[in-house]
């Protein structure tokens, strides 16, 4: 699997859907919150599977499922950083009041870069 998420299918609200049970949902994104600190590359997917964790459907587990499926198949990538190297970490972030076009809520979002590559 080359990607935690499908690239062309935005994760949405989906009131119709079969309801899943919250606390194993939200179980998962936990864990897969404290993977983001070793793993940014699931950082956003783990984000936008978070904010569904109130009511979580079929449709949100099965995303949550396939960033799991993810970290198994890429398991053996991590990130090391030597001692002996010097490297600058720079973070940015940003907020949007209401700026959320489902529910009006406000959203806000960081980047993170080890010198000139991006992590988060």
């Amino acid at each position: 699997m080359s990607t935690p998420m499908v690239a062309d299918k935005k994760l949405m609200l989906d009131e119709d859907g079969k309801p899943v049970d919250e606390t194993t949902y939200r179980g998962m994104i936990r864990s897969m919150l404290y993977l983001t600190a070793s793993r940014p590359d699931i950082m956003f997917s783990v984000c936008v599977c978070a904010g569904y964790q109130s009511s979580p459907k079929e449709s949100h587990m099965t995303a949550v499922k396939r960033i799991l499926r993810y970290l198994i198949g890429t398991s053996k990538l991590y990130l090391w950083y030597p001692m002996e190297c010097h490297f600058d970490l720079i973070g940015y972030s940003d907020a949007n009041y209401a700026g959320c076009s489902v529910d009006r809520k406000s959203t806000s979002g960081v980047a993170t870069f080890v010198g000139p590559c991006i992590i988060t």
